[in-house]
This record gives C-alpha cells, structure tokens and sequence, in this order.
C-alpha cells in the first residue's frame, strides 16, 4: 500500500501523518508513507485544500484532518 499525505507541512498535515501511522500499525498493514510538499505534485492529484491523503494513488480526503478511525476504515 502506498499512503500520500498532501501539504505544505503545516500542523495539521502533521496531525494527519501521525493519525495515518497510527491506524496503519492498529490495522497491522504494510505500508510506505510519503509527505508531498511539492505544489505542483499536490495540484496534480486536484485537490483544493490540504492537508490531503491519497492511497495507492486515489485521493481520500482533503481538506481536514481525519481521526484514526476514519482512516482505519478508508484502509
């Protein structure tokens, strides 16, 4: 599985990597996680807010920061 997280590195892009690990390893999956700060890359993917979270290249969310739950289930 590969797990995108889309922003410039602000706080809550932060939030979301960790929320990301964190459901990842209470789901036992395997998994590399890449922070994309580029804006031309994060524009690629058509989002209009960050932070932004892409699964094996399909956006999931953008726009807030999901809790550990809700990422478990979009795993």
């Amino acid at each position: 599985m590969n797990i995108k997280i889309l922003g410039s590195g602000c706080a809550n892009c932060a939030r979301l990597e960790k929320n990301t690990k964190k459901a990842i390893a209470e789901r036992g999956l395997e998994a590399s996680i890449e922070k994309v700060t580029d804006y031309k890359e994060i524009a690629s993917f058509n989002i209009l807010r960050t932070p932004g979270l892409v699964v094996d290249g399909k956006v999931v969310a953008s726009g807030k920061v999901l809790s550990v739950e809700e990422i478990k289930k979009l795993l």
